[in-house]
């Protein structure tokens, strides 16, 4: 655990070996600048990451169909970055761009929509805006209750983080 330099490593390496082998628009390059922008994200650079991952964001709009998960979930990890950073109304527009269309990809009752809903209840919620993240924080739980097995640590986390903000109103 932690050991990032080793894992930048291997996935810029990786990295450039697709480089040489796939055209520019193959959606596994794209998924090598998202596993780089996933280190530096952990590892706190934040810039770094934004970068690996806005790459990752183009190239997947490019290979792939709009409403596709993969372009999904590029827009929720931009959004983390900019809700580690602290700036959350933009962190909110990739995480609606995301919640968007993960509504047309996927069943109503998949948990990534859960991680959708609690992503934005969660902005929200650091934003001060209790009530917009109470519904949210709600859906996500909802659908997690539906999706998921009865002792599934999401559902604890869902649960904890709707009485967070219950306390906070």
């Amino acid at each position: 655990m932690g050991e990032y330099s080793k894992a930048l490593s291997s996935y810029e390496r990786s990295l450039e070996i697709k480089k040489l082998a796939l055209p520019s628009n193959h959606p596994d390059l794209a998924a090598s600048y998202n596993n780089i922008g996933l280190v530096y994200d952990n590892m706190g650079e934040y810039s770094k990451a934004l970068s690996y991952y806005e790459t990752d964001r183009e190239i997947t709009l490019k290979a792939l169909p709009p409403n596709h998960p993969d372009l999904a979930t590029s827009y929720n990890n931009i959004g983390l970055v900019y809700d580690n950073m602290g700036e959350y109304s933009k962190a909110l527009s990739y995480y609606e761009k995301d919640l968007e269309i993960t509504l047309k990809a996927l069943p109503p009752n998949h948990p990534d929509l859960a991680t959708s809903y609690n992503n934005i209840g969660l902005v929200y919620d650091n934003m001060g805006e209790y009530s917009k993240a109470l519904s949210f924080l709600q859906k996500g739980l909802a659908i997690r209750q539906k999706s998921l097995p009865p002792h599934h640590p999401d559902i604890a986390q869902s649960k904890r983080n709707i009485d967070n903000v219950k306390k906070k109103m």
